[in-house]
């Protein structure tokens, strides 16, 4: 009898699935062994950012030993409820995270411009 595994070799993942895990509707109170508890049921974590400023409250990366591990997190932890907030667990997407601050760098330069020319959006 032979048993089947569930890592096989030649088991392809979809392109968005990597070792790194967005976490976004975390409440703002929790502590990284609260996180560590969640998350280390799944795999081996090398290593756990929870977001401290403003912007990033409620937001953590975790990183993952293993990519197998990490698509599991993912299945299972997506809408997991803790203090009465359900879960976002998204794979971390370089492209799209950068191109939110090229927006936000965009958006202030366009002001900046706009004072030194003397213009407004009303100006239109």
């Amino acid at each position: 009898m032979t048993t089947i595994s569930l890592r096989k070799g030649n088991t392809r993942l979809p392109p968005e699935v990597n070792r790194v895990l967005y976490v976004r509707n975390l409440p703002f109170n929790i502590t990284s062994e609260e996180m560590y508890d969640i998350f280390g049921k799944f795999g081996a974590i090398r290593q756990i950012r929870i977001g401290c400023n403003k912007d990033t409250k409620g937001t953590a990366f975790v990183v993952y030993e293993d990519i197998y591990d990490a698509k599991n997190a993912v299945d299972h932890l997506s809408g997991f409820n803790v203090a009465n907030r359900y879960l976002i667990v998204l794979y971390y997407q370089h492209a799209k995270m950068s191109k939110k601050f090229d927006q936000k760098k965009n958006e202030e330069d366009i002001v900046k411009l706009q004072e030194k020319y003397g213009v407004s959006a009303k100006d239109k």
